[in-house]
């Protein structure tokens, strides 16, 4: 089968689209046909080394096909797998690496029907992600929210999400997302430098809780407008310990509650914005978009 790989940790230009022998499903698993594939920041930091010299990844085993979400059929059913079936839309997290033909998985959700491939590539990062921050500040109704990184895919959910709970959102982003960030149903912030006093003029009656969903130096403001680190989570600030926050990164099992955002999305009721698609071939431009910063949405690939 066709997939991109890596023989070597560095910049965008080591992925070469290559061939690669086909998975089969073992037991707990299914094989997909991959329809779609999200490019996701951490395939950058795992393909340049970052995340080994960083001490969150042990030693590499190359080759590497990167990713991890996509939506695809399900081709194959493994010993044990019960409640899927071959021929079944889905979506979910793989584990061979979702940038190629075919890949195993373990944890998917049925796709709806009315829901486009590209959408449901995007959302199960983003949507366990947010879900996860939200438990873990415990954002409820009545209590303001300041999340950085607001227009970002997992921030915008996250500003979905928060608002459906009935918190107040406070989004951090660029000036060009202020009316995508307002449509969502946050109050835009525009970020860097004299950032607290710009929240602290929108919510006088203080902020609650913080989700950093940026890295890029949120950690400090978030501290001033909160007195303190109770209640700040950031998903990216590796600053993180040394500074009191809570850091988090781990997925827990998640296909029955990305059905119901499945579901969410398929309806309208949950928007995910994606940028752009390319061909599979294309994986290192699309990396490379993606380490720039500049993308307004996810980045798909389509094998």
């Amino acid at each position: 089968m066709k997939a991109i790989s890596y023989q070597e940790h560095g910049g965008p230009e080591v992925l070469r689209l290559t061939e690669v022998e086909e998975p089969h499903a073992g037991p707990g698993q299914v094989r997909l046909k991959i329809m779609a594939a999200a490019v996701n920041p951490v395939d950058s930091k795992i393909r340049s080394g970052w995340m080994q010299r960083m001490g969150f990844a042990g030693p590499a085993t190359f080759p590497i096909v990167p990713g991890t979400e996509a939506a695809g059929f399900v081709d194959e059913v493994g010993d044990g797998v019960t409640g899927f079936a071959v021929g079944d839309e889905v979506l979910g997290w793989t584990v061979t690496g979702a940038y190629a033909q075919y890949a195993l998985a373990t944890e998917i959700a049925r796709k709806p029907a009315g829901l486009d491939w590209e959408t449901a590539a995007a959302l199960p990062v983003a949507a366990e992600t947010s879900d996860r921050v939200l438990d873990i500040l415990k954002v409820g109704d009545g209590e303001t929210l300041l999340i950085h990184g607001a227009a970002s895919v997992v921030g915008s959910v996250g500003v979905q999400l928060a608002v459906s709970r009935g918190a107040a959102v406070i989004g951090t982003a660029s000036a060009a997302n202020r009316d995508y960030l307002r449509s969502l149903g946050a109050t835009p912030v525009t970020y860097g430098d004299g950032v607290a006093d710009r929240v602290r003029a929108v919510a006088p009656q203080g902020i609650d809780a913080v989700f950093d969903a940026t890295g890029y130096d949120a950690l400090e403001a978030s501290i001033e407008l909160r007195g303190g680190t109770e209640r700040i989570v950031t998903i990216a600030d590796m600053r993180a310990a040394e500074l009191g926050i809570t850091f988090t990164s781990d997925d827990r099992p998640f296909g029955p509650q990305l059905a119901e955002y499945a579901r969410l999305a398929a309806d309208g009721r949950l928007r995910v914005r994606i940028d752009q698609s390319f061909p599979l071939a294309d994986a290192a431009k699309a990396q490379e978009l993606s380490e720039m910063g500049h993308a307004r949405g996810r980045l798909i690939l389509r094998p």
